[in-house]
């Protein structure tokens, strides 16, 4: 039987990584070719939107600004002291 760290990534029907994984602090190239330690298949990964074990690349958080009327406000929170 041979030791689990002997056997390697493309025995353990590991994937090549996609090119979105370029960058990747989790990426290890063996024979030539580049594997994700973290998961069998990175493509599948990607499918709905960013992997989630990307070191890579950051989700984009958009923070929307809303205008409050300020007459409107002032009679809520007197209202609110009754």
């Amino acid at each position: 039987m041979q030791d689990q760290a002997a056997i390697s990534f493309s025995e353990r029907n590991f994937q090549p990584v996609v090119e979105k994984c370029e960058g990747c602090d989790r990426i290890v190239e063996e024979s030539g070719s580049q594997f994700c330690r973290s998961y069998l298949q990175p493509e599948s990964k990607w499918r709905l939107g960013i992997c989630n074990f990307a070191t890579h690349a950051k989700p984009e958080i958009t923070v929307a600004t809303i205008r409050i009327n300020p007459l409107k406000a002032a009679k809520r929170a007197s209202a609110k002291k009754v």
